[in-house]
Order: C-alpha cells, then structure tokens, then sequence
C-alpha cells in the first residue's frame, strides 16, 4: 500500500492492467470468469509490465444490465484476495459501496468508481473509512442510460467542472483529497467526436491538479483509426493514446493488453529524461485554454 499512498511524488506513468471478470463486457467478456484462468490473466498482465491490475465483475458497457453487491462480489472476491496475497497491487472496479469495504479488506488498494460516487449513496462516506486511493470517474447516469446525456457545448470544461463537483462532496464526506485520482471517463456519455475532443484538450481536467487515470483502451471511438473491425484491434491505437497521454503526464493508464502501453510509457520518459516536453507549448495542447468551440 505504501507505494499508492503519496501521489505527490515524481513517477512515471502506472500501467493498469483489466481483468474482467464479466461474461457480458464488450471486449472479452466471459475470458476470465474462471478463477485459476482470471489469477492466471493476472499474472500474465504483471509480466508484461503492469504496475496494477484492475479488476472487474460487472461489466460497464453502454445497456449493461447491472449486478447486485453480492452478486459482484460472488464473481471477483476469490480473484481479488488471491492476487493481493501474492503481493499485487490491485484496483477494484466497483460502483457498490459493499463491494469497496469487502475489496479493501481482501488486500485492494484501490477502488475504481466508474460513476464518480453517483451509483451508490454510501461510497463516499465508505470510502473515507478505508486505507485507499479512489478513481474518481466522470459519466452521467448510468450504463443504461448514459448515451442518452451525450450532450455539450464544451466537453472539456464541462467534464472538469462536473469533476470538480464531485471532488467537492468527496471531501466534504471526509476523503482526503491526497487520495483521490480523477478519471475524464472517455467513452462514458460520450459519443466518438466529444472523446477526441476531450483527449485534445485535456488542460482543465489537468487545471483541477489531481492525479488522472486515463481509460481509452478498445473504446469504440477508436474504430475510426483501428486495423479491423473487433475490440483488440484498437491496441495499436491504445498504445497511441498511452504514448500522448504519458507525454503529459497522467498518473496511469487503464489498458487491455499492456506489453505495448508500457513500451509507450517507458518510451515517453526517456524523452522526458532527454529534455522533450520541457518548453512551454511542448506537451500537446499545453497552450490551449479556451473551449475549442468558441
């Protein structure tokens, strides 16, 4: 845990490997929901570089039908306590606070709230009675409804200042804001245009000075680049994105498949030590600071 607990510290880029453990995700849903073959995915994300493992048990696509607290816990709690045992950093993707109190009991570090503390009441205040990180995700409403709310005027002012208010009723529910990472929630009431318009624009989800996990990785807004029709055809494009993204500097990166992520990651650093990024304007859209539609 002592390696998650001071976000302030120089870092690189931390690679976050997904497990899911899901029969209905839309990239590999039904892969993992064995035990021994969902540890065993763990280990193989680890060799390939991860620095944490992600795991999930409801899966979170636009119409997915949701699970019980039980239910999830039912399919990833085995996965969970075994990987942490084994000294693995691990995140558990979860909107339900039960989930979160059992998750960091079994050995997690981190909770990954896809709804930013909307889906479930008690999390904030759960939350802050753990020894935890907490992602802090941006969405509105729900899976089964969240494509419906896919409407802006700016889309990165307004995901930063919907950020920003939920970081607000964090604190205000007794989490330290040391603890809490933000995610800009790519693909979560969000269509194709308003994410590239989000990952171009970036400077006010950073302005709000908290660490930001990025997840991009196989969402179908990347299709528009991708060598194929199928989810793991976007990797190539993911490993893009982990590239631009490190190069400015997020807190980590949410991947599938990480071999490529991490060399994307270790690639940015070395320019980094080599002094790119460095002049004013050099990290991508640094001297942008007014919505790009106005």
């Amino acid at each position: 845990m002592a390696a998650w607990t001071n976000l302030r510290e120089p870092h690189g880029t931390y690679v976050m490997g997904i497990l899911n453990v899901t029969p209905d995700s839309f990239s590999d849903g039904g892969s993992w929901l064995d035990l021994d073959a969902a540890v065993a995915r763990g280990y193989r994300l680890m060799n390939q570089g991860a620095d944490i493992i992600d795991v999930g048990g409801e899966s979170t696509r636009p119409g997915a039908a949701p699970l019980s607290s039980r239910e999830e816990w039912d399919r990833i709690g085995a996965v969970v306590r075994s990987l942490s045992q084994a000294g693995i950093p691990v995140s558990v993707d979860t909107y339900h606070a039960h989930t979160a109190r059992l998750a960091v009991e079994a050995g997690a570090a981190i909770i990954n709230d896809v709804t930013g503390g909307a889906g479930d009441p008690s999390m904030f205040s759960t939350v802050a009675g753990l020894r935890c990180l907490y992602v802090l995700q941006h969405t509105r409403g729900m899976p089964q409804n969240m494509n419906t709310l896919a409407s802006y005027s700016c889309v990165p002012d307004e995901v930063a200042t919907e950020l920003s208010d939920s970081i607000t009723r964090a604190l205000g529910a007794g989490i330290s804001r040391d603890r809490i990472i933000v995610d800009p929630g790519f693909g979560f009431a969000k269509d194709a245009d308003h994410n590239w318009d989000l990952a171009a624009h970036m400077e006010a989800v950073e302005a709000l000075g908290q660490p930001i996990l990025v997840g991009v990785s196989r969402k179908r807004f990347l299709a528009d680049v991708a060598s194929g029709p199928s989810p793991a055809a976007r990797d190539d494009a993911t490993a893009a994105l982990t590239s631009y993204f490190a190069s400015r500097g997020v807190w980590g990166v949410r991947v599938h498949e990480v071999a490529a992520s991490k060399a994307a990651v270790l690639t940015a650093e070395k320019l980094r030590e080599a002094g790119a990024f460095e002049k004013a304007g050099a990290t991508p859209g640094a001297d942008s600071s007014d919505c790009p539609h106005d």
